[in-house]
This record gives structure tokens, sequence and C-alpha cells, in this order.
């Protein structure tokens, strides 16, 4: 595989950054994930690390170096985030389940499997055009495709933020699934919460990264989007990924996993409270309690072979 990515997190005019975000690769397959968590006192966070550290354990276990089937893997990887989040719950006896969003990409043999559930989103770019995205699971969303509202009406309408899909709510989740998606050289895998999309349309975005530097164009449109939502902006994170399937010019921002062995995973992942992108209140004890409690739940939902 040969490809470019990049990730970032920002917290935007929120007084704590309850995002997340990952990526991970063996020799042959690609991991991306991005979660939105919900809930106060921090829990917001906790769900949504839970749900990338889940599917960034299982990865890390699972592709050696390619997934037996990706579809499989996304559904039961979701799944068990879903139910660890809601035994951290039962441990912490919280009167509210923390809940987060959460979309994850594979890419292997030069194709694309996600899913996702809620409203964090992806998109698929081709030469400056969106060939695919996933629908989001909103209320608003719903208005839409029924003609009640237009999209111009969903950008300002007080339920835009309401979502009946997440990961850590007392009701199953509802995962959806994407079709195998081939990916030509050149193509933009883009996942990314709402206080990117909500303020910027995806055809902006396919047109600012067609043909550019993606380490160059991923931040600049954060920090339009960032200037966007001003001092009330939601916080706001992506991970994409630029497919380059032969090799063309060299570039010192590509990786290439030719070198790696059948057993290497590399994980981009940042620990919760460890990120300084993260602004938190928690004192280094209590994040670092907060660490061992999330590895303990994840562990559970993930036993070691």
């Amino acid at each position: 595989m040969r490809f470019t990515i990049y990730q970032e997190s920002r917290q935007g005019g929120r007084a704590n950054n309850e995002d997340r975000t990952t990526y991970c690769y063996s020799r042959d397959a690609l991991l991306m994930v991005v979660a939105d968590g919900m809930g106060g006192h921090h829990y917001g966070e906790v769900a949504a690390q839970i749900a990338i550290q889940t599917l960034a354990d299982t990865f890390q276990r699972e592709a050696r170096p390619l997934l037996g089937d990706p579809f499989r893997f996304l559904q039961k990887s979701m799944t068990n985030a879903h139910h660890a989040i809601l035994d951290y719950t039962a441990q912490h006896r919280l009167k509210d389940t923390p809940r987060t969003t959460c979309v994850a990409c594979v890419v292997q043999d030069n194709v694309a499997y996600w899913a996702h559930a809620g409203d964090s989103r992806l998109y698929l770019m081709r030469a400056g055009r969106i060939i695919a995205q996933t629908k989001d699971h909103s209320r608003i969303r719903l208005l839409i495709e029924e003609g009640m509202i237009t999209e111009a009406q969903a950008a300002i309408h007080p339920d835009r933020n309401k979502i009946y899909s997440c990961l850590g709510s007392p009701t199953v989740p509802e995962i959806e699934f994407s079709r195998k998606t081939p990916l030509e050289h050149g193509d933009i895998v883009l996942l990314c919460t709402d206080g990117l999309w909500g303020v910027t349309s995806g055809e902006q975005m396919a047109l600012a990264m067609k043909g550019a530097n993606l380490l160059q164009a991923l931040p600049m449109l954060l920090t339009q989007a960032e200037v966007r939502g001003g001092t009330h902006g939601d916080n706001l994170s992506a991970v994409a990924v630029r497919w380059e399937e032969s090799y063309v010019e060299e570039a010192s921002s590509a990786i290439s996993t030719l070198t790696m062995t059948q057993d290497e995973v590399t994980t981009r992942l940042e620990e919760f409270g460890r990120n300084p992108a993260y602004k938190s209140e928690l004192s280094e004890d209590e994040i670092e309690k907060a660490i061992n409690e999330i590895r303990s739940t994840i562990d559970k939902f993930n036993p070691k072979k």
C-alpha cells in the first residue's frame, strides 16, 4: 500500500474537546476512525476514547496483515465498543450513559469498507467531486429526505444536532455499512465530525483538496471551519487519506507499507487526556486513573488471544 494520511482534532469554541480520532495500518490494511463524544463531565470523551481504542485494539490483533472480513470487523468492533461504554456506565453508576458517534473505514486490496452510527461523516472524493458519502442518523436527515425542509434550512434548524443512533445509548445502535468500494489512484477518503462538515460543505472540501498537498489542505479547512464556527463553534476533527496505488512522484509525506512485516501494525492514537490539543481540567492522577479504567473496560470486550 502507498498513501498519504493526516489527522487532527481541535477544540473549537467548546470548553472541552470530546472528539477523538485514530488511524492504524499493517502491511496490507488501513483503518481510520473518528468519534464525537456526547455527555457532560468528561464522559463524552470517555465514550469516544473507548470507541476509537476498541477499534484500534481489534485491528492491531486481527490485521496480520489482512482482515479476514472487513465488514465483520467493523460490526464486531463497533458493537463491542457500544457494550464497553454501557459497562463503564454501570461501573460508575452514572445517571445517564455517555454516548458517541462513530465512523470507521477499512481499506485493503484497494477496496474501501466503511460503517457509521450517528452524524460523523465519511466522504469519498475523486477529482474534486464527491462520489459517495454517509447519511447522517439524524432527525434532520429524515426531514430532508421526506422533502419537509431544504439543506439550507437544515443548517439552522433547532434539531440539527439530534441523532437517533450512536454508541452507548440504552437502545441498540443502528450501524450502517457501505458497499465494497474500489479506490482509484488519487482518491481521498475523509472522515470528520460535524464541527467541520456543519460549516463547510462536502463540495467545498472536495474542491479545496483536489490536487492539493493533503498535509496543508486539511489544516487549512479546519482553520476556516474554526473561524466560521466562532466562539460557540463545536469541536472539529478529521482523518483523511489520499490513496496512491502506484508509485508516482516521491513525497516525504507518503507512507509505503512494503517494508513492513506480516505481523507489524502502526497506530496513531492519542491517549485520553494526554494530547495538549484536548483541553482537560483533570489532574494527572485523574487522567491516569481514567486511562486505566478505559483500558480495563476495553479489555473485557477485546480479550487477548
